[in-house]
């Protein structure tokens, strides 16, 4: 049961916060253009990349929360999270630091701002620190909170938050100032009160034992995990972010925002796949710990199939209708023709990727960093080039060819190696029946779809009606080719006219 309600509540958070973030975007596009939107990207890869700094902190507290949970002493692990709380608050000192000092060599030999003046690319860099700093211990909370299943607590916070930064935001640059300065200031208000109310209820979950403190003997005993976590975050690090990096270099501003413009719509799909590893990696952190292998295969290949059935309908739609929903969304033609080919690859790409957190889910259960890493590793040797290269040759579209290329090889490879060593044996089934049934349904029913519309012209609404009908079916026919997912949704059906008959009739 908590599954299935920390799954709906991390769902429906992500989902509201996704909606949030695509509805501000025209309003930051209209008041700031596309070149401030760029400062924006930036600020989000700077902060993506900074994620090295974790040093797999964030995973290990959910992990070890998990495990103390399962045997119901979850207050032991309260020096652990006083001891990395110490590290996260002085990581977050270090980074506004160093990125204030930088600003100005950032702003005058790295970015290239056509029209927006150097001193102000400065400024808002040095506000850029301030927001990551403040949102840099979120992680630590974050991680404590999604090892205990609180998903429900987590997910009202920051769904609140959000929707106030967001809306705040566009309110301020209405009314107050139409600058990139002043969306940044308050976002460091909004970053701050985040991290002390996450900070608050964190520690409310986890308890305040007597005697807690801070405790390196904790921090020893789970170092091994950390470690091997801190690599695997530096290898994925590349493959996330080379391109952005790279590109951030070489584009002008302008040019780099339309890449983080196709970037935010393919992100969109870690609406569905972050609330599935946040609710499954726990649960099958705990049937690790309890050694319930059979039960654990049926979670595992459950959540891949609902994952799938999910996920692949939206994505397809999304690749191969990109011209239209941007247009639809930004009602610039320009923009959503220069952006259309990138949200093709980017979200299929994406889409791969999403599915291949279950596996990732599974390695970390086991404790198994070193998996992860040799997937990454093999993947790094033979990418790394392609990614460079291509980035080099054809800008935007080079690394978002690169991106799909790495993510096809990443399924293949990563299911074959992950079940050599886990669940053995299971790596055809998952690849075929989880995996490529939603896939291969999703691709034929959109593509279809697509076909069939050539020549009409559709009002709005009619064209969101028909793309949420495409989604719906393929949803609908992968869940009808599992008899697993035919089960599963046997029991909600029946539950939820339970709940209506009683709503209804008492």
């Amino acid at each position: 049961m908590r599954l299935g309600r920390n799954l709906v509540a991390g769902l429906a958070s992500s989902a509201w916060t996704a909606l949030v973030g695509l509805a501000v975007v025209p309003f930051y596009l209209k008041y700031l253009g596309i070149e401030a939107y760029g400062l924006i990207g930036f600020m989000v890869t700077t902060q993506s990349l900074l994620q090295l700094l974790d040093i797999g902190l964030a995973p290990t507290i959910n992990r070890e929360i998990a495990r103390n949970s399962a045997v119901g002493n979850i207050r032991a692990s309260g020096n652990l999270l006083r001891t990395l709380s110490v590290i996260y608050w002085g990581m977050a000192g270090v980074i506004a630091i160093v990125v204030v000092a930088l600003a100005p060599l950032i702003s005058r030999y790295w970015l290239k701002s056509e029209n927006i003046p150097v001193a102000t690319v400065s400024h808002a860099v040095m506000l850029m620190a301030l927001i990551i700093a403040f949102r840099w211990p979120v992680g630590l909370y974050q991680g404590a909170m999604m090892g205990a299943q609180r998903i429900v607590i987590l997910s009202f916070v920051s769904s609140t938050v959000m929707t106030i930064g967001s809306f705040g935001a566009v309110a301020v640059l209405a009314v107050v100032s139409p600058t990139v300065q002043a969306l940044f200031l308050w976002q460091i208000g909004v970053a701050a009160v985040y991290v002390f109310v996450m900070r608050s209820v964190a520690w409310r979950v986890v308890g305040r034992a007597e005697g807690v403190h801070f405790d390196l003997d904790s921090l020893r005993q789970v170092w091994r995990f950390s470690a091997g976590m801190s690599v695997v975050t530096l290898s994925a690090l590349v493959f996330t972010q080379l391109d952005k990096v790279i590109l951030s270099k070489i584009l002008s501003l302008p040019e780099f925002g339309h890449y983080m413009l196709a970037t935010v719509v393919a992100s969109g799909l870690y609406v569905l796949v972050t609330p599935f590893f946040n609710a499954v990696y726990p649960r099958i952190s705990v049937l690790v710990a309890n050694g319930e292998t059979e039960k654990l295969a049926d979670v595992y290949r459950l959540s891949t199939r609902l994952l799938g059935a999910v996920l692949f309908p939206i994505a397809m739609v999304l690749a191969i209708f990109s011209e239209d929903i941007v247009l639809m969304w930004v009602g610039d033609p320009d923009i959503a023709r220069s952006v259309a080919p990138l949200i093709t690859l980017l979200t299929i790409g994406s889409a791969l990727h999403g599915v291949m957190h279950l596996p990732f889910a599974l390695q970390l259960a086991y404790g198994m960093t070193r998996l992860p890493l040799t997937i990454n590793g093999v993947l790094m040797v033979i990418l790394t080039p392609l990614i460079v290269i291509l980035t080099f040759l054809y800008g935007g579209l080079g690394a978002a060819i690169a991106w799909l290329v790495l993510h096809v090889l990443y399924v293949l490879l990563g299911a074959w190696l992950t079940h050599r060593r886990l669940l053995v044996g299971m790596a055809t089934k998952w690849l075929i029946q989880d995996v490529g049934i939603p896939l291969v349904i999703s691709l034929l029913v959109v593509i279809g779809g697509f076909y069939a519309t050539i020549g009409w012209e559709p009002l709005i609404l009619e064209k969101l009606v028909y793309l949420g009908g495409l989604a719906l079916t393929s949803f609908l026919l992968s869940v009808a080719a599992s008899s697993q997912l035919r089960a599963l949704a046997s029991i909600v059906v029946r539950r939820l006219w339970g709940i209506a008959q009683f709503r209804l009739f008492g």
